[in-house]
């Protein structure tokens, strides 16, 4: 129970404290007063809003923003380990210099809004801000129902349009050019991935004992992300989780003929029930073409105004040109000197793995160089497959919600924008304009 408690002030003249406890028993003021009714009323008014469960600890907002998120955000809010990573980089990034030295009771909308214009003509790109604003109206959110701020500066405050742009879907011919042009031993993971249509993390985690050969169906139950160790549980490099994406195991069938493909490559690679069916080793890379230096051209003018043809030692250096013939070059003179002993070699830098397969070196490695090597001009990443294995089945006819169950789409609205998304979707519509547009010149 609250009390007012006298105390003699400057001049000796009497004011009283009022006291409450908190909802945790500790006793807070609720101010100083001039007489004894006005501090009794201030104890109770507060006893009140703490039984309606409406009263913080008003010392709470006078925080910093850094020091609230370090010491009360990020230790306590439930996130993957990856989106904690991401937050925590972007956080540092972006939002500490300029919310982190401020109180969380001074910021308002207008900061946040002022914020907004700097990162703007600092070039920040829309995503990038939006992506910031939502951590940030994360925070401020925790903030306001934890009653450390009584107002939510985000709430209102808008970021640029960042626009949908279309998909660009690789067809079955430019994706049969890129699987010529794979390393042997990367198409049968390439394969997985466009008849099955799974994330890199599902794809990545698969093991023997996810499939059954008997029936061609595949389980979807866990998904692997690669973190930094420090937001790792056990400072490793890959977490594996023990659900999809989605939160919900799915299951799918495969194609009589994938299925036959990975089962011989569990048996030729001995692989037993808890094996993942791919694992991360250096490739042997698709050999290159060998083109004579005649034949390539010259460089661009140095900062002397020389020039040198393709291909040389002397246009990767002295040319200072990076070209993938130059380079080819260059390399190839450095590893044949390895070999006589005349240079030593660096110990080869290795990937911390556990035999999961790193994106980026596989992005670096594989993916890239198999795409240059085929020609194909357009960007695709290799989670373009997956968008490809809905857009493929969609314009195949297949039904708009089994495609949805078998991607693991949480809401079928999702499923429907790969409706359309091939170069020649619109043909029929096209045909259809040109009919009626030629209808009255017959004859």
């Amino acid at each position: 129970m609250g009390f007012s408690r006298k105390r003699l002030g400057v001049g000796g003249k009497p004011h009283y404290t009022a006291y409450y406890n908190d909802i945790k028993g500790v006793r807070r003021s609720a101010g100083s007063f001039t007489s004894k009714k006005e501090a009794d009323k201030a104890w109770q008014r507060a006893e009140a809003k703490i039984a309606e469960g409406r009263l913080g600890n008003p010392g709470r907002g006078r925080q910093t923003f850094q020091q609230y998120v370090e010491d009360v955000w990020l230790p306590n809010h439930e996130m993957e380990a990856s989106t904690r990573q991401g937050y925590t980089y972007s956080l540092y990034k972006h939002l500490m210099p300029e919310f982190g030295p401020m109180r969380m009771v001074d910021i308002l909308p207008e900061h946040v809004r002022q914020w907004v214009t700097k990162m703007k003509k600092a070039d920040i790109k829309p995503v990038t801000l939006r992506y910031n604003k939502i951590i940030l109206s994360a925070i401020f959110s925790t903030a306001f129902d934890d009653q450390v701020i009584f107002i939510h500066p985000s709430k209102g405050v808008k970021t640029p349009t960042v626009p949908k742009k279309p998909r660009t879907i690789i067809t079955p011919e430019q994706f049969d050019m890129l699987h010529q042009h794979l390393p042997d031993d990367a198409r049968l993971l390439v394969e997985t991935a466009i008849e099955t249509g799974l994330r890199w993390g599902e794809l990545t985690e698969l093991r023997v004992k996810d499939l059954d050969l008997a029936t061609r169906i595949l389980t979807v139950s866990r998904a692997v992300v690669e973190i930094n160790p420090k937001f790792h549980p056990q400072g490793r490099r890959f977490l594996v989780k023990e659900y999809p994406k989605d939160k919900e195991y799915r299951r799918l069938k495969l194609t009589s003929q994938l299925t036959a493909k990975i089962q011989a490559h569990i048996a030729d690679q001995s692989l037993v029930i808890d094996a993942l069916l791919f694992t991360h080793h250096q490739p042997v890379p698709a050999p290159r073409a060998a083109l004579s230096p005649e034949a390539l051209g010259f460089t661009e003018p140095n900062a002397a105004g020389r020039t040198y043809r393709h291909g040389t030692i002397s246009g990767y250096s002295n040319g200072k040109c990076k070209c993938r013939h130059c380079k080819d070059a260059y390399a190839a003179y450095r590893a044949a000197r390895r070999a006589a002993g005349k240079d030593s070699p660096r110990t080869p830098r290795t990937r911390d793995t556990d035999g999961h397969i790193p994106r980026d070196w596989f992005r670096k490695q594989i993916w890239n160089p198999a795409l240059a090597a085929a020609g194909i001009q357009i960007h695709v990443r290799m989670h373009g497959l997956r968008h490809a294995h809905a857009s493929w089945l969609l314009a195949g006819g297949a039904d708009l919600q089994v495609v949805k169950e078998r991607l693991g789409h949480a809401s079928i609205a999702t499923t429907e924008k790969y409706l359309h998304t091939l170069p020649d979707a619109d043909e029929t519509a096209l045909d259809a304009l040109t009919k009626i547009r030629t209808r009255g010149r017959t004859g």
